[in-house]
């Protein structure tokens, strides 16, 4: 992120703390806006003058800062994994290891629940949740099954949804097969595409020129709409240029490569194993 010590940054994905701890490390002067939706994360908020918690969707980036006049900033983090803590925390229903009720919820005062979503979509609209978001090829009967299943009892826990699919998980690998059906489920429980797009596209008002976007995805459809909107300023990746062959975008990537997890962050951190980060600088293009 390139901190400058007296600059205005904002981690729009608070959960535990981590990075803006990280971040206030490296202020003196400078100032640190935290967002998080979620309440839970409002019990590890920073006893510290230089920081500001704020419980909404970062997709709200934009008027929020604008009445802290915080505006415009020098480096905006968002980390798009759920946090440990909502992991963690078995009533949330974000985990497979866990039995609870299917919420998934980011911010459990809004929108619908996963239980919600199982119970009451038909079978095409299921089959797009987990063919975009989990990218399943065999989608369609996920679905299917699914919506019979519901036909002779309700699907509201963990624990059902898993023995309700357990004949398509590969014997050895049934976690990482559950792992991306709740995966699924959370990114259309909250809206998490179009969240992104809403978020990215602000930045571009909000950035100082010379100034940093870093985002951490998990998931390659976050990470191709990241990539491409870096590169040009799009989502689509249609790049422009000038008179002279120069790529006209607001954004200019740090590395030409997303940066991954090395061996050692694994080893102390697996969570991180899909993780990539992307970074890049504004530019002076509007």
């Amino acid at each position: 992120m390139d901190i400058k010590p007296d600059g205005v940054y904002v981690d729009v994905t608070f959960g535990g703390g981590g990075h803006s701890k990280a971040i206030l490390e490296k202020l003196t002067t400078g100032r640190l806006i935290g967002f998080d939706q979620d309440k839970d994360a409002l019990k590890n908020d920073l006893n510290d003058p230089r920081f500001q918690l704020i419980n909404q969707n970062f997709k709200y980036l934009t008027n929020f800062l604008r009445f802290y006049k915080a505006m415009p900033v020098d480096g905006i983090l968002a980390d798009l994994g759920i946090s440990s803590h909502q992991i963690d925390d078995p009533t949330r229903g974000f985990s497979t290891r866990f039995e609870s009720e299917l919420d998934l919820r980011m911010d459990q005062s809004a929108g619908l629940s996963a239980k919600h979503i199982i119970n009451t979509f038909n079978t095409e609209d299921l089959k797009k949740v987990f063919k975009l978001y989990g990218e399943f090829p065999n989608a369609y009967h996920i679905a299917q099954r699914l919506v019979n299943s519901r036909m002779e009892k309700e699907i509201s826990s963990t624990s059902e949804l898993k023995e309700i699919l357990k004949p398509f998980a590969e014997k050895g690998r049934e976690n990482k097969f559950y792992a991306r059906i709740f995966q699924a489920l959370r990114i259309e429980v909250n809206n998490e595409i179009e969240t992104l797009r809403e978020f990215l596209s602000q930045t571009i008002n909000l950035i100082r020129p010379g100034g940093r976007l870093v985002v951490i995805s998990y998931h390659s459809l976050e990470d191709r709409l990241v990539k491409n909107f870096m590169r040009s300023g799009n989502f689509e990746g249609k790049i422009e240029k000038d008179f002279y062959g120069n790529i006209i975008s607001p954004y200019k990537p740090v590395t030409r490569k997303p940066i991954i997890p090395d061996e050692s962050e694994l080893e102390g951190n697996p969570r991180s194993r899909s993780a990539k980060l992307r970074a890049a600088e504004r530019t002076e293009h509007e």
